[in-house]
């Protein structure tokens, strides 16, 4: 096995540490990929202190990962050595399940196995990205194109594809209207792909501090919601809203902003429960839905459209050792939008 070094938590209320972590032989249909660049996203940090299940520390995570191959296994037919390569949330589903035959491996039936913290199919648990390599099946190795810069690259594996997917779903275009709700690294990509996508793109952020920065993105509106006036001057408005907040809003609020047929999508997963009233959904025939990244063939579509529109998601890159730094900072907010481990600074 191969023995690499890695950033992880010891526990839920540890700071994370350098420490080293084994990645397994590289088998048949395996690629080793030499990570360049890891995002990170606030999943990791619900991951590591335990806001969403018991975790099996020390846990190394990361789900927004770029590098390059330097080792495929004999059977490799979609990687070869010195491909720019990325790995997003998920790294082997069942392959069998219906959603699998159809491409959504993100909604496998017997649940995929996770980037990190999940059972690996050798029984051991998977360690993340916040590390110098990783050895992924082919199948869940995505191709990143040379026009999209490579230390930009990362977040789009989970950010860029969380927004796409439901973006695509619910058919975001020409003609639609279209919120965003929160401006933060999932709700800045949202703003770019929307716009991108040619729906008329609106942001609900709590203060109008992000405005200049989400009209730059594409936004032709921008709204703060702590004025209550928004939420009347907004009623009936929109086709599509996409809640990119991870914490407990008054959905019912933001649900009465939908016309007629319109859908309200959470990405955002807050750990507690969002009540819902049910005479609100009534009011123009709404629908309050959820959306969980993408499967392989969409996360490939959405790095294809991505490369071909120029979008890229907006960093701060930083050394291994502001790892714990950076995870404070995202909690306050202060970051626009994304940070990226330089996982050079790892070596």
């Amino acid at each position: 096995m191969l023995t690499v070094n890695a950033i992880a938590a010891p526990s839920a209320t540890g700071a994370l540490v350098r420490t080293k972590i084994e990645r397994r032989d590289v088998g048949p249909r395996d690629v080793l990929i030499e990570i360049r660049y890891a995002g990170i996203c606030h999943s990791d940090i619900h991951t590591v202190r335990g806001e969403w299940g018991e975790v099996p520390y020390p846990l190394t995570v990361g789900h927004e990962i770029v590098g390059q191959v330097t080792e495929v296994g004999a059977e490799v037919t979609k990687h070869a050595v010195g491909d720019r390569v990325g790995v997003g949330c998920m790294v082997n589903s069942c392959r069998e399940c219906d959603n699998c035959k159809a491409g959504l491996e993100n909604y496998c039936l017997k649940g995929n196995t996770g980037t990190y913290a999940a059972k690996d199919r050798d029984g051991t648990i998977t360690q993340g990205g916040y590390s110098t390599h990783v050895v992924v099946d082919e199948d869940f190795v995505l191709r990143v194109p040379e026009s999209i810069p490579v230390e930009a690259a990362a977040p789009l594996l989970c950010a860029g594809i969380t927004l796409y997917s439901p973006l695509a779903r619910w058919n975001a275009g020409p003609g639609k209207k279209v919120a965003i709700v929160g401006m933060g690294g999932l709700g800045h990509m949202g703003v770019k792909i929307a716009a991108a996508m040619g729906a008329e793109v609106t942001v609900l952020s709590q203060t109008l501090s992000k405005q200049e920065d989400g009209l730059r993105f594409g936004a032709q509106h921008y709204y703060a919601t702590s004025d209550p006036a928004t939420f009347e001057q907004l009623a009936n408005s929109f086709d599509l809203i996409v809640n990119t907040v991870s914490a407990e809003l008054d959905i019912n609020a933001y649900l009465s902003l939908l016309r007629l047929d319109g859908t309200l999508v959470n990405v955002g997963a807050p750990p507690q429960p969002l009540p819902i009233q049910v005479f609100t959904l009534f009011g123009n025939r709404r629908s309050f839905a959820g959306s969980s990244i993408g499967g392989i063939a969409e996360t490939q579509e959405m790095l294809d459209f991505c490369a071909e529109r120029g979008i890229a998601p907006e960093i701060e890159v930083i050394d291994a050792d502001a790892v714990n730094d950076a995870y404070e900072r995202v909690l306050k907010s202060d970051v626009r939008y994304r940070f990226v481990i330089d996982v050079d600074s790892l070596r």
